[in-house]
């Protein structure tokens, strides 16, 4: 349930001014704004200039109207420049802060060296192991170090003096 049906607007601000409030309509994608999924939009506006910020966000109308929104990238197709707003978080009334629009600001690539292959690392190791942090798992954590257990229960307690006998937990090293 990442993806909206929601009629989504973009607001982009340059040293020269800004688009106004444009609604995104034609995805190159049959289907727009599905999770996991890049579309891709043309905007026409006068030249903006060195762009620094956007304004992103939905109506909030439509079943499923939260979005999850990862990033945006703007391709200046005069001086074909890329400029890239993170934001990797949801547009939902009922998720996070409650907010269905965000102001971001530009992701200085210089300040992030090899960004894209960070972020990729990160979402597969999140997808590896993101089953070791769902409900009611017990996680029990092995020093090889101290020869102790620390040992996470569901209920958020931390024991660390786990049992090495615990059947429900989960055994990991740490160095």
């Amino acid at each position: 349930n990442a993806g909206t049906e929601a009629d989504v607007y973009i607001s982009i601000y340059g040293e020269k001014g800004d688009t106004g409030s444009r609604q995104l309509l034609r995805s190159q994608k049959p289907k727009k704004f599905l999770k996991g999924q890049t579309d891709i939009f043309s905007v026409e506006a006068v030249h903006l200039g060195h762009l620094y910020k956007i304004v992103i966000g939905h109506n909030g109308l439509g079943s499923g109207n939260g979005w999850y929104l990862d990033k945006i990238v703007i391709k200046d197709p005069i001086t074909d420049l890329d400029y890239t707003f993170l934001c990797h978080r949801w547009l939902d009334n009922g998720q996070d802060d409650g907010n269905i629009a965000r102001e971001l600001t530009l992701t200085d690539a210089s300040t992030f060296p090899g960004r894209q292959e960070l972020e990729l690392k990160r979402e597969e190791t999140w997808a590896a192991e993101k089953w070791k942090f769902q409900r009611g798992n017990t996680l029990q954590f092995y020093n090889k170090l101290t020869g102790g257990f620390i040992c996470i229960s569901p209920d958020s307690k931390v024991d660390a003096l786990g049992d090495k006998k615990n059947k429900y937990g989960k055994v990991y090293l740490m160095y």
